[in-house]
């Protein structure tokens, strides 16, 4: 599956499925599919970004709880996403997401890598999540830089909720199939061009 299925089919569809979905707009992760598959299963969702927005509702209650457990199963999610710069990255969203975080000198690349080994020392058990959306590298590198110098726990984790949310939000607005407006919108461009021509 490499777009999102229409949002008022997903009650309907079987597990391994709504999994694929979770996948594409979050990461693969297991521990997420546990928390999320019961309300993608019993919800009707008006649109994607209210899904995720049900979802980021969720992971803020795991780094609001006092249990360890459930604070080990959101530092499980958070590290889904791969690190920034990293050479291989599974997921072809993410690929696509960071493409120009690969560019760069040797030295730059460098750096990169040494800061996600400082953040995850100052933060055991997540992973720097930032929605790049198109940023260059040295700008992810002093956001980088700024949170580790922070050194705020519980505020790393609400960011990086709200980086997945953000990025799973870009995601499915480039995933989903068009809503009628957008197809109304789109057949009308193409009207428009055949009548200038």
């Amino acid at each position: 599956m490499t777009s999102l299925p229409p949002i008022n089919t997903l009650s309907h569809l079987p597990d391994s499925e709504l999994s694929t979905v979770l996948d594409l707009l979050f990461e693969p992760s297991p521990p997420l599919h546990s928390l999320s598959l019961p309300i993608l299963r019993s919800t009707t969702f008006p649109s994607y970004s209210t899904l995720i927005f049900a979802v980021n509702t969720q992971l803020t209650a795991l780094a609001a709880s006092d249990s360890p457990d459930d604070v080990a199963k959101l530092s499980e999610i958070l590290s889904s996403h791969p690190r920034l710069g990293e050479k291989k990255v599974d997921s072809e969203q993410s690929r696509a997401e960071q493409a120009q975080l690969q560019q760069g000198g040797e030295e730059e690349k460098e750096k990169l890598a040494k800061l996600n080994k400082d953040y995850e020392e100052k933060f055991p058990g997540l992973r720097y999540v930032v929605f790049v959306n198109g940023r260059p590298r040295p700008a992810i590198m002093e956001n980088m830089e700024a949170r580790i110098g922070r050194g705020d726990l519980k505020a790393e984790r609400q960011e990086a909720i709200q980086a997945m949310c953000d990025i799973a939000n870009d995601r499915a607005a480039k995933l989903s199939p068009p809503t009628n407006k957008d197809h109304e919108e789109s057949v009308l461009q193409s009207v428009k061009s055949l009548v200038e021509k």
